[in-house]
Order: structure tokens, then C-alpha cells, then sequence
């Protein structure tokens, strides 16, 4: 049984029956995608294997991401901050701060994403999954930027924590 409404009702994704998405270092668990801009909410879980990079430096203007660390190691990026979460760590980026993560150097992670409120981002994981497996191109990435919130941004700061951690 797979349910996905929102609005005050209950979502559930079972576990054999959630689509995934995988690229070389990570594969993504998709659990619930609202197509609401002012409600609900979307949820994936990612594993990423050791030296994954995740995703690079960026914000989201109308949502907040939470992360929260099932196993492993995240190592993240929050305004000009680097730090590492550990697991059971959890984390709340609101809109408009920049960010990006990756596993912690030496780690692998895994990882329950969620973002409120919630907007149809499972397009997008898909899409990265298809550009990290050299099956679309990277520009599909820039020119979506508005219709998944999704705004990149130069970090010298994680540019130097991922020579760092290589």
C-alpha cells in the first residue's frame, strides 16, 4: 500500500514499494513529494557511499530543509560554517542560507531529507541522478533552478573543506 496525500492526512510509503534513484555515490529513497507550495511536505532518504559529494553550495527561497543523520557522517555547509554531523544529529536550514553537503572524509551516510513546505523536487532527483550518470546534461540543472527552488551558489569555504577532505 502506498499513500501520498497531505493536507492533514496521513502519508505512508512503504519501503519495498519506494521508488529510488541512484547515481555513482549515492541512492536516494523517495518517500513523499507535495506539489503544494504552501503545504505538506517532501521526504527522501539518501545513502551516500565514502567520498560522496552530495550536493554543492546552494539555497532554497520558500523552504526549510531538515536533515537528520540515520548512520554515518555528514559533513555539511551552513552560511560560512563546515561541521560534521554525526548520527542521530539533526539540522534545520531555513530559506535564503546557503549550504551543501557531502559525506564526512573517510565516511559513508545516510541520511532522511525533508523539505517544508513542500514542492515537487522529485523531478529534480531524478534529474540529478540521470546528469551524475552522464545521461543529461548539466545546464537541464541550472535552467530548473526557479521551478525546484533550488539556487546555486559559489562557496570558497566548501570549495576549500572538499580539498581539504580529498
Amino acid at each position: 500500500m502506498k499513500i501520498s496525500v497531505t493536507g492533514g492526512r496521513p502519508v505512508l510509503t512503504r519501503h519495498a514499494e519506494a521508488e529510488t534513484c541512484a547515481d555513482p555515490s549515492s541512492v536516494m529513497t523517495l518517500l513523499s513529494d507535495s506539489d503544494s507550495t504552501t503545504d505538506g511536505f517532501t521526504s527522501y532518504r539518501s545513502t551516500f557511499a565514502k567520498g560522496a559529494v552530495g550536493a554543492p553550495a546552494h539555497f532554497h527561497t520558500k523552504a526549510t530543509e531538515l536533515f537528520f543523520v540515520i548512520s554515518g557522517s555528514l559533513q555539511v555547509l551552513v552560511g560560512e560554517e563546515v561541521t560534521v554531523l554525526e548520527a542521530g544529529d539533526f539540522l534545520a536550514v531555513p530559506p535564503h542560507t546557503p549550504h551543501a553537503f557531502a559525506a564526512a572524509p573517510g565516511c559513508e551516510a545516510d541520511v532522511l531529507f525533508v523539505f517544508t513546505p513542500g514542492m515537487g523536487r522529485f523531478d529534480y532527483l531524478r534529474l540529478l541522478g540521470r546528469v551524475m550518470r552522464g545521461e543529461a546534461d548539466a545546464k537541464e540543472i541550472a535552467a530548473s533552478a526557479e521551478r525546484f527552488d533550488n539556487h546555486y551558489v559559489d562557496s570558497p569555504v566548501w570549495r576549500a573543506a572538499l580539498e581539504v577532505s580529498a
